[in-house]
């Protein structure tokens, strides 16, 4: 399972956890319980972190899953419809799971069906739902913040702004005036959208963090360590081309043209922080973005697929690549040229 699969079933599993630790509280602290099923605080506590995980797993799987096959192809009202439907299937595997945790703990003689509709369920129930919504959104709020930055955004750690040691790639749809002129502006927005879902195997398969996405170009960063492991920086290019390549036949039925994009590479030192009033955004400020933009739009120029800066080169520990030297380059906004190189595909691996 990848790191991103586990980030996201830890999301649910400990949200899961506390949102029943939090409702043993409630209900077990100077309350008294309605139906047969009489439960003491220290019981309650007992069930919810055995339920919790449970439960979370269940959710974080779920998640990935819908993630995966349906949510670019549902608008977020759809995808909370869905998961209202999900979330009523899953109170019924929820009540399964109580049933066999609370036989397992404590022993009863009622049926699974009295067990259900004890008196007092139908609140349990609607806090349920009311959870796997909450939890929706937050995941939600958390792919459009970025993956992993809400929980950095609410600890702070954004406020003040600080340096990090990061590879930027930024990818450039080639011939985009062309294609958009002959598909129009609505046929063209849905191009975009289907090669940017695409772009999401980066993610999944290269641990890459989407940083913006500006008209048809994408910016894709990594923790310096993060990009050169298995050469991820490198690797998230071929498997995103690759990938287009597969899909040559949809592409075609669909836009009649095949999306290609070029890739210029950097490594620095950045600046990260938080800003804006209104609208929140994590921002990156730094040469070393101007300069991975810059070297992108040295790939026409300089004949390649992939550029990136002798910096970022020196930075592989071990040269499984074959590189052509393009030269000193002259770079807009930069005093001095920088030495730059192309990357053959078939050797990047």
């Amino acid at each position: 399972m990848s790191k991103r699969n586990l980030r996201i079933l830890r999301f649910y599993i400990v949200g899961w956890t506390m949102a029943m630790i939090f409702l043993a509280i409630v209900r077990g602290v100077g309350t008294e319980e309605l139906g047969q099923l009489k439960f003491d605080f220290k019981s309650s506590i007992i069930i919810s972190v055995t339920l919790g995980p449970i439960f979370g797993i269940i959710s974080g799987l779920a998640s990935i899953w819908a993630e995966k096959n349906l949510y670019r192809k549902l608008t977020l009202g759809k995808l909370l419809l869905l998961r209202t439907l999900y979330a009523i299937a899953f109170i019924a595997v929820m009540i399964v799971a109580a049933y066999w945790v609370y036989q397992l703990y404590f022993g009863t003689d009622i049926s699974i069906t009295t067990f259900a509709l004890d008196e007092g369920s139908g609140a349990i129930y609607f806090y349920i739902l009311a959870t796997d919504f909450f939890m929706t959104i937050l995941r939600q709020v958390n792919l459009m913040l970025g993956e992993g930055n809400l929980s950095k955004i609410i600890r702070g750690q954004f406020y003040t702004p600080r340096e990090e040691d990061r590879i930027f790639m930024f990818l450039d749809l080639q011939a985009s005036t062309t294609i958009a002129e002959r598909l129009g502006h609505v046929r063209y927005s849905m191009l975009i959208q289907d090669c940017f879902n695409d772009l999401g195997v980066a993610v999944e398969q290269n641990n890459a963090e989407i940083y913006q996405y500006v008209g048809d170009e994408a910016v894709l960063t990594w923790p310096l360590k993060e990009g050169l492991n298995n050469k991820n920086c490198v690797n998230a290019y071929y498997n995103f081309s690759e990938l287009l390549e597969k899909k040559k036949e949809y592409y075609d039925n669909m836009y009649d043209c095949q999306p290609f994009f070029k890739a210029g590479i950097h490594s620095g030192v950045v600046t990260v922080t938080e800003v804006g009033k209104y609208k929140k955004e994590i921002a990156y400020h730094g040469d070393t973005i101007n300069t991975a933009a810059r070297i992108q739009g040295k790939c026409n120029a300089l004949k390649s697929e992939v550029l990136l800066s002798e910096n970022l080169k020196n930075e592989f520990a071990e040269n499984r690549f074959t590189f052509s030297e393009k030269g000193q380059v002259p770079l807009k906004g930069k005093k001095e040229p920088i030495q730059i190189f192309s990357i053959h595909k078939e050797l990047a691996r």
